[in-house]
């Protein structure tokens, strides 16, 4: 009975369910394979993010990582000559932008900064749908971290895998760094518009001002130039300017940061822009200077990306008041021109304008055209007689010469003057006076072609267009501007040579010096030649060719410069303390006019700049002439070379080596001729083989007069003081000193602008840097 009951029991029990057991099944299988499923997502993710780690930058580049900063060019006062940059960058510390660009960059781009880690997973995922639903990468939501990320290591392409990147590296950012350095980071960074890179380049750029100074209106529109610079730039569109500024001001306002009041005031306030030009070439107030620091040293020796993106400081010798009045006048040319100015006592290149204007002509005049520079070339010949004993009261003929030129036909050179005319036996002081080619070939044959060569090298001269004949002594030879102004500065600084100085240090941008110069002198003439030399120069400007050229109040010397056929016009010379040279030509040599002669065309324009320089500078007045330099002070006839009398119409005050000074005086204007018979200091009449057949026919006029009978002279003898001493006469040191055929100016131009121009475009594209 109880077996059957039980049985009955359990046949009466309702029969249980299955469908728990399966679900449970089921969930567990799903689990298990959701499991599985994120166990390959998370490989598959670490592999991926392996993989494009690889491309990412270690932490250690991150960390050494430096903005792209804009190298600055200074002049000898700090002050601004240019900025070199690929990024027009000026990096600031947060401490120094106004709290409002802070605030107005927080709420434009990422209010919750400094609460997320880097990334806002909320801003990723809406994102990634909107990516997805699109077929692409389409939708932002980048932090600042993110963005500075992208900005610093990566493209702005759009892909899901430039994000990935992106999102990797705003996180490994935030572990290196504090909030406030990102931010900071972040705001030297970005891109403004207009072509400047960074806040403190931005406030400036329109509005002239310092990135600490920003008011709240003005950095509200800053702000907003972010998102998009072009559209929002104030500059371009005013209007959608102010939209995105108002969108700005109310994100302001909706974080609590500024109360509606405020954000009226700031809304209605007129923003007055100062539009800063944003280029290399519009930050550049000397370009041809900058130009040939850049491709003669900067770019060879450090190479464009540390010169325009390493932040160097680059200090110069430059003055830039000088360069602008320098630029000034040589655009008061009707041709091309230069100008170059410099320190004579150390080389410092104090202006330099290679052209007229930079932008249609990168051909740099200063140091690039090799021209021949005529007369101005005298003095160096002189120097050299002088090193050779002739003296400035010494004797020449002023008279025709001709040279047989070797050959299969016979051919002949036969130098003259400007002025077609002859002035027979003249002084040395006079033929620099009056420029007269005849005396100075003469001098060159006496001396020989070697030595004037010598001199000049020994002065600066390094020109490989110098020729070797009797042509050189007419200034033949093929120098540039910067040369000739090296040249004459051995004249003002007791014969030593400089070399030109442009850059006195450069710093990188952590401050360190990288490289620190001083002046380069070297011994060059003696200090006699170089004071004797310059005080006939300064004789010159008195009383001669170079007049148009005296400084009032400064003491000045010069000399002018003009070559056949008036295709080049020079003056060269210099006041107490400075020497310039200004040169006038057209690049093809084509004539600058009838009369176009340096003393007509440079010397004008020479002096003008000298006279700004002199009060600018504040100059002394008179050259210092040490007390222990063996020279005398002397006036002397120009006519005779003897000690002047009262009577003497034509005085020079000169400086003569010393004890080699007449002691008589001029028997021409009531002197004692016999006295200057018997001086052993009277002055010498230097003769060429050539002359001696024909002195009588010149010496009786010099400057064109006739001179008086003098009694106990024989009959046709002519009262010259040195005639009467014949066994001083002297003849020419080589024979051989011939001149070549002449050949017409530039026939070859050893340095012919659309090259130079072509050259620079090659430069250029080397470096790879851009134009503008």
């Amino acid at each position: 009975m109880k077996r059957k009951k039980n049985i009955s029991e359990k046949e009466s029990q309702p029969p249980r369910s299955r469908g728990p057991r399966i679900f449970r099944s089921l969930l567990l299988i799903l689990l298990l394979f959701v499991g599985l499923l994120g166990a390959a997502v998370s490989v598959m993710a670490a592999y991926y993010i392996r993989q494009i780690s690889d491309d990412l930058p270690t932490t250690t580049e991150i960390l050494a990582h430096r903005e792209n900063i804009a190298s600055v060019v200074y002049d000898r006062d700090n002050n601004v000559i240019a900025r070199l940059f690929t990024e027009n960058r000026e990096p600031v510390q947060l401490k120094n932008i106004s709290p409002w660009m802070v605030k107005s960059t927080l709420a434009a781009e990422d209010s919750s900064f400094y609460q997320h880690s880097g990334i806002r997973l909320s801003a990723i995922i809406r994102a990634l749908l909107v990516d997805v639903t699109h077929r692409g990468a389409r939708q932002g939501g980048s932090t600042i971290t993110q963005q500075l990320a992208r900005n610093l290591f990566l493209s702005q392409e759009k892909t899901i895998e430039r994000k990935a990147k992106e999102i990797i590296l705003a996180v490994r950012v935030e572990q290196l760094f504090s909030k406030d350095k990102i931010l900071e980071m972040y705001l030297n960074t970005i891109y403004f518009g207009h072509g400047a890179w960074g806040v403190e380049t931005a406030s400036r750029t329109y509005f002239g001002k310092d990135a600490k100074d920003l008011s709240l209106p003005e950095a509200s529109m800053l702000a907003g130039l972010i998102a998009a610079p072009e559209r929002y730039s104030p500059l371009n569109n005013m209007g959608n300017a102010k939209v995105r500024q108002g969108y700005v001001l109310d994100r302001l306002v909706s974080l609590g940061w500024i109360n509606e009041e405020t954000k009226q005031t700031a809304f209605k306030e007129e923003i007055t822009l100062k539009h800063v030009p944003n280029k290399v070439t519009e930050y550049n107030k000397a370009p041809y200077f900058i130009a040939h620091l850049l491709f003669n040293y900067l770019l060879p020796k450090y190479g464009a990306d540390l010169v325009y993106s390493g932040g160097m400081a680059i200090h110069t010798t430059l003055d830039l008041d000088l360069q602008e009045k320098a630029d000034i006048a040589v655009k008061k040319l009707k041709s091309q021109g230069a100008l170059v100015a410099i320190d004579p006592f150390t080389g410092e290149i104090l202006a330099m304008t290679g052209g007229k204007d930079f932008a249609e002509s990168k051909f740099n005049r200063v140091t690039q055209a090799y021209r021949q520079p005529g007369s101005s070339f005298k003095p160096i010949v002189y120097a050299a007689a002088l090193e050779r004993g002739i003296l400035p009261t010494d004797h020449f003929l002023d008279a025709p010469l001709s040279y047989d030129i070797p050959g299969e036909e016979p051919k002949t050179w036969e130098p003259g003057n400007y002025s077609k005319k002859f002035s027979g036996e003249v002084t040395v002081i006079d033929a620099l006076n009056h420029s007269y080619n005849t005396v100075v070939v003469r001098a060159a044959d006496i001396i020989g072609v070697n030595s004037v060569i010598t001199t000049a090298r020994s002065m600066g001269i390094v020109t490989p267009y110098l020729p070797r004949d009797l042509s050189v002594a007419l200034g033949t030879a093929s120098v540039t501007p910067m040369e000739m102004a090296v040249a004459y500065s051995t004249f003002e600084n007791g014969g030593k040579v400089v070399s030109p100085l442009m850059i006195r240090e450069i710093r990188s941008s952590n401050g360190e010096i990288l490289e620190h110069h001083t002046p380069e002198i070297r011994d060059g003439i003696s200090p006699v030649t170089s004071v004797v030399i310059r005080s006939l120069m300064m004789d010159a400007v008195r009383a001669g060719t170079g007049r148009r050229a005296a400084v009032p109040g400064w003491e000045t010397f010069g000399k002018t410069g003009t070559t056949n056929e008036y295709s080049d016009a020079w003056f060269t010379g210099g006041i107490p303390g400075l020497v310039a040279v200004v040169y006038a030509g057209n690049d093809d040599h084509k004539p600058l006019g009838r009369n176009a002669t340096g003393g007509v065309i440079a010397a004008p324009i020479w002096k003008e700049f000298m006279i700004t320089a002199a009060q600018a500078l504040h100059l002394p007045q008179a050259f210092e002439v040490p007390e222990d330099l063996p020279v005398d002070r002397v006036q002397v006839c120009r006519q005779s070379g003897f000690i002047a009398t009262p009577n003497c119409t034509s005085v020079a005050t000169i400086f003569m080596p010393r004890g080699t000074a007449p002691t008589s005086t001029c028997p021409l204007h009531g002197g004692d001729l016999f006295a200057g018979q018997d001086d052993p200091q009277s002055p010498k009449l230097y003769l060429l083989p050539q002359d001696e057949g024909h002195y009588y026919d010149y010496a009786s006029f010099p400057h064109g007069t006739s001179l008086p009978s003098i009694p106990g002279l024989e009959s046709g003898e002519t009262s010259s003081p040195v005639k009467i001493q014949p066994q001083q006469h002297h003849k020419a040191a080589s024979e051989s000193d011939v001149p070549v055929e002449p050949v017409k100016p530039y026939a070859n131009d050893p340095s012919p602008a659309q090259t130079i121009e072509d050259r620079y475009q090659q430069l250029l594209k080397q470096y790879g840097i851009s134009n503008n």
